[in-house]
């Protein structure tokens, strides 16, 4: 589709009119309805407010002339997994496993390599393949050729280090030390825990990105330790495959 019709099915699904919109983005009506007759396209400026209004890329509201993909991971990127900057807007660079809240989420290529691995290995393409693939490709995008430039110079490696040491002071029984955390996105993590009184309730917001890892038990059998963090709490849980009968150990506010 073109800008004018995206604008126009993006406006009245919101179920907002021209001068309604105007009012949102700060221009005027007659502007609004100059772009859905195709006679302009907004400013930069207004595209931004537009991508944020609608909850969607700049790139979506051009028509997708560009085909995004994740300057870290090297994941094709679509509005519902692009990552936000701080002030929630969109930063069309990257997904929101590599990039969340203004904050890179890896500073190790060969960390990020793993975990792909484990995520796009199949019958077809197996490990050692997806593994050279990636150790080929990774280098060749923006935030690895740029990484002196835009890393924080290992803070948040530090931050993660820090987070590792808090939860292994813990001392859950039958849970392996931790040795690293991942980004893991909330809607992914999410699990719904039973109360006592029978309700049911989740701890984590789908759209946040939080840091974590899947431990197997030293005990054996079919359930395995989930443990998730940020800078506000430390949560510890347990669970069957597939996110099966959860049961919270852990949640502590740091």
């Amino acid at each position: 589709m073109e800008t004018k019709q995206i604008i126009q099915e993006l406006r009245t699904d919101h179920g907002l009119s021209q001068e309604e919109l105007a009012e949102k983005v700060f221009v005027t009506r007659q502007a609004v309805s100059r772009w859905e007759t195709g006679e302009t396209v907004p400013n930069t400026e207004t595209l931004k407010l537009l991508s944020k209004l609608f909850n969607v890329s700049i790139n979506t509201l051009l028509g997708a002339p560009r085909k995004l993909i994740c300057q870290c991971c090297g994941m094709p990127l679509s509005d519902g997994i692009i990552s936000r900057e701080a002030d929630g807007s969109l930063n069309e660079d990257y997904c929101k496993w590599c990039y969340s809240d203004g904050v890179y989420m890896y500073s190790n290529m060969d960390d990020l390599i793993e975990v792909c691995v484990k995520n796009m290995a199949n019958g077809e393409h197996p490990e050692n393949e997806v593994r050279e693939y990636l150790k080929a490709a990774l280098p060749k995008l923006d935030y690895w050729k740029r990484y002196e430039q835009l890393s924080d110079g290992g803070e948040f490696e530090e931050f993660k280090q820090k987070l590792i040491a808090e939860i292994n002071a813990l001392g859950i029984e039958g849970m392996p030390k931790v040795e690293k955390l991942n980004a893991l996105v909330g809607s992914y993590v999410n699990l719904e825990y039973r109360l006592p009184n029978g309700s049911t309730v989740k701890f984590l917001d789908d759209s946040a990105t939080y840091l974590g890892s899947r431990l197997e038990c030293d005990f054996g059998g079919n359930r395995c330790f989930g443990v998730l963090a940020n800078m506000d709490f430390i949560l510890v849980c347990t669970y069957e495959e597939n996110g099966r009968d959860p049961e919270l150990l852990v949640y502590k506010k740091r």
